[in-house]
């Protein structure tokens, strides 16, 4: 692997502090819009009356229908940023989506499953039929990349997770043929939008979310060793295995959590890992904390977008992520540098 000069890494180390800072800054800027757009346009000043309660008209939209929104913004965006960018160092490529252990396949096909067999129609409702099927598709892909003798690799990860999703979207499919009904209420789940989200999904999903950031987070000095190679990250004393596996188990109860609560939202995961290496460097210890920020400042960004682009109608955020990502991905593609890690 091709390491950036010294006085590159050092001046990337230098700004990373400030980066992270302005990062948080417009995060800020991005809540405070996303808790005030809307068919409702509410003020600054109205948006923290009706966040303290004051009595003004705005409190019941701001309380009971932006804050629960803006909640699951926040802690998805976080979710994704991170796992795209564990998903991109454990496999060394630079095209990783966290879907790519099959995630999103398992929750859809969960999901689609609590539809039709058991007539389940709201969000908060098949939340956990999702999370058990994301988990039960990373725990499939993992063993597939796990030779008789041998950990899980990166290129059988990737094939494992390649013939999952194949699978079980085949099998959503089925479904949605034989069950209109499926189809109806499932259409609105996978196109990926915070809309119609409460208090509940949130602290359904909240600490698989945290859980998974933290694990992240600790992870970072590992993943700065595996990105040496593994000769030489064994040198180190790093055990690879074992990084592989809290690597999959971080992506799990990330996109699992994440899926199960906004629906699959893609390019999240794709884009903001290269932002934060374009921005901080390779370090994980600061590429990771700021693919979390960066991955908040997108998904909250993009469904503020959507609440105006057809106001005062509303376009899921996952349609607008896939605006914006389908022509970064292409960029992404066409440059001779994207191979480095």
């Amino acid at each position: 692997m091709t390491r950036p000069p010294v006085a590159e890494r050092r001046q990337a180390g230098r700004s990373a502090p400030a980066t992270l800072v302005v990062a948080l800054a417009a995060v800020g800027v991005a809540t405070i819009l996303s808790l005030g757009v809307g068919s409702n346009m509410i003020s600054p000043v109205d948006v923290v009356h009706g966040l303290l309660g004051q009595g003004t008209e705005a409190t019941d939209v701001v309380r009971g229908v932006r804050l629960p929104r803006t909640a699951l913004s926040i802690l998805v965006g976080a979710a994704l940023g991170m796992a795209g960018a564990v998903m991109q160092s454990v496999t060394r490529n630079p095209l990783a989506d966290p879907g790519i252990l099959g995630v999103n396949a398992g929750a859809s096909a969960a999901v689609v499953s609590a539809i039709s067999f058991f007539g389940l129609t709201q969000p908060g409702e098949y939340v956990w039929f999702a999370l058990i099927g994301a988990g039960f598709a990373s725990v499939a892909v993992y063993l597939l990349g796990s030779g008789r003798r041998s950990a899980a690799t990166p290129v059988r990860m990737a094939l494992g997770g390649t013939a999952v999703s194949a699978a079980l979207g085949s099998y959503v499919t089925g479904v949605m043929l034989i069950d209109p009904e499926a189809y109806y209420h499932f259409r609105y789940w996978e196109v990926g939008s915070l809309t119609g989200r409460d208090l509940s999904i949130v602290g359904d999903v909240v600490w698989f979310l945290i859980g998974g950031l933290a694990l992240g987070l600790l992870l970072a000095r590992s993943l700065n060793a595996l990105a040496l190679g593994e000769d030489t990250g064994r040198a180190l004393g790093a055990n690879i295995g074992r990084i592989r596996l809290l690597s999959v188990v971080t992506v799990m109860l990330l996109c699992g959590a994440a899926t199960a609560a906004a629906g699959p939202i893609g390019f999240v995961g794709l884009a903001v890992p290269h932002l934060a290496r374009m921005l901080v460097g390779v370090d994980h210890r600061w590429s990771l904390p700021l693919s979390m920020v960066l991955g908040v400042l997108l998904l909250e960004s993009a469904d503020i977008v959507g609440r105006l682009v057809l106001w005062p109608s509303e376009t899921g955020a996952g349609i607008v992520t896939a605006v914006v990502g389908a022509p970064f991905l292409i960029l992404l593609v066409r440059r001779r540098k994207v191979g480095r890690l």
